[in-house]
């Protein structure tokens, strides 16, 4: 899918660790250019790097070689929302606040924060829990509010760490279709990292695919699945099929990789 403007572009980004006397390479020779408004997902074996990368772009880590560069469009939003895998959702705030946390902290008036975070509390179906504290909800739903208050603090760059992993089948299914929902509305720049084809290729413009350690750029696959997109349906269309089997058998020959070292080690 064409972009008129790159949001996000890496630049031979690379990442060496040193563990007691050992250097370890985790990333390297990374280079990507995101469109502005590109939903782009990050997939790949355990262990090659990923939340690596996504911590480098939100600035959690520093690269060791290469540069970041993002599109800034305004000076008055951050430059980026994180999503945790682990629901990160402040137990001792209602939904409301926690909702608000990041637009109380760049100086928004409670009246206009409160109003902002009253939306997107309708967009994710919480209103009625909306004074409600993370104790009284599910699993599910206090990943709701982490979506939530991302999407709300308005970021230039929205960055997503296998936000659902941990959740259910069904509960899964719900946030996929409510985050696909939101974003039509926002077309916010999105990096999502996750272990599932079948959620990368629900979500997704397009799909990097990483290498076995070290992480690099093995491929990146165009997902011409039509927009807006209903999850259920688009499962059981031709084209979805074929790019899961595309992405299968180029990401297969990198998990064997992570077996076969796994073995020798034993």
């Amino acid at each position: 899918m064409p972009y008129d403007n790159d949001s996000l572009v890496l630049n031979n980004i690379g990442k060496t660790f040193t563990t007691g006397h050992v250097q370890i390479t985790a990333l390297t020779n990374i280079n990507i250019s995101i469109g502005d408004g590109e939903f782009f997902s990050i997939v790949g074996p355990s262990g090659c790097g990923k939340t690596t990368l996504l911590r480098i772009l939100a600035g959690l880590d520093t690269a060791s070689t290469g540069t970041v560069d993002i599109k800034i469009k305004t000076s008055d939003r951050p430059v980026n929302s994180m999503v945790f895998q682990e629901q990160s959702v402040f137990p001792w705030m209602q939904v409301i606040d926690n909702v608000a946390y990041g637009l109380k902290l760049r100086g928004i008036p409670k009246k206009e924060r409160y109003e902002i975070a009253e939306r997107y509390i309708r967009m994710i179906g919480l209103s009625k829990f909306a004074k409600s504290y993370p104790h009284q909800l599910s699993g599910g739903m206090k990943q709701r509010v982490s979506v939530a208050r991302a999407f709300a603090n308005d970021p230039e760059i929205l960055l997503m760490d296998e936000p659902f992993g941990a959740l259910d089948e069904q509960n899964r299914i719900i946030l996929q279709q409510e985050l696909l929902r939101i974003w039509e509305l926002s077309k916010k720049t999105t990096v999502f990292i996750t272990h599932s084809i079948d959620e990368s290729l629900c979500l997704s413009d397009r799909i990097l695919i990483m290498t076995a350690h070290p992480g690099t750029v093995k491929s990146i696959v165009d997902v011409d699945l039509p927009r807006p997109r209903d999850i259920a349906s688009i499962r059981t269309t031709l084209r979805y099929n074929e790019l899961f089997q595309t992405i299968w058998l180029t990401l297969r020959e990198e998990v064997l990789k992570v077996k076969e070292l796994e073995l020798a080690n034993d």
